[in-house]
C-alpha cells in the first residue's frame, strides 16, 4: 500500500518559528494519542515485507537543490509575473548527482530581461 508518510512521537517539533499558517496545515492533531501531535512529510511511500519503509518521492513540487528546500510552482509563479511571459515550468533535472533548475518560458515578443 502506498500513502503519505506523516511522523509522530515525543521529538516531533510543535511547528514552524513564525510561520503559523505553515504550521497549521503540517503539524496536525494525532488521531492514535490524543494531545500529541504528527508532521505531514509530504513524502509518499509505502511498507516493505521486512518492515522498512521506502521512500518514493513527493506529493509537490518541492525538490531539494543544494540543500535547499525550493518549491518549484513558486518560481514559476515569479516568473510569470514579469510582464512578456505567458506561461512559464520549472523542472530540477539531475546531471552526474547534482541537481540544477531549468525553466522553460513562453515569451509575448522578444524578451526583454531588464522590464
Amino acid at each position: 500500500m502506498i500513502g503519505e508518510l506523516y511522523l509522530a512521537g515525543r521529538n516531533v517539533a510543535r511547528g514552524y518559528l513564525n510561520l503559523e499558517k505553515m504550521t497549521a496545515e503540517r503539524f496536525l492533531d494525532d488521531p492514535f494519542v490524543p494531545g500529541n501531535r504528527m508532521y505531514k512529510s509530504g513524502d509518499i511511500g509505502r511498507w516493505l515485507p521486512n518492515g522498512d519503509i521506502e521512500f518514493l518521492g513527493r506529493n509537490d513540487d518541492q525538490v531539494k537543490v543544494r540543500g535547499y528546500r525550493v518549491e518549484l510552482g513558486e518560481i514559476e509563479g515569479a516568473l510569470r509575473n514579469h510582464l512578456q511571459i505567458k506561461e512559464a515550468v520549472v523542472l530540477a533535472r539531475d546531471s552526474a548527482g547534482v541537481k540544477d533548475l531549468w525553466a522553460y518560458i513562453v515569451c509575448e515578443g522578444e524578451l526583454d530581461i531588464r522590464t
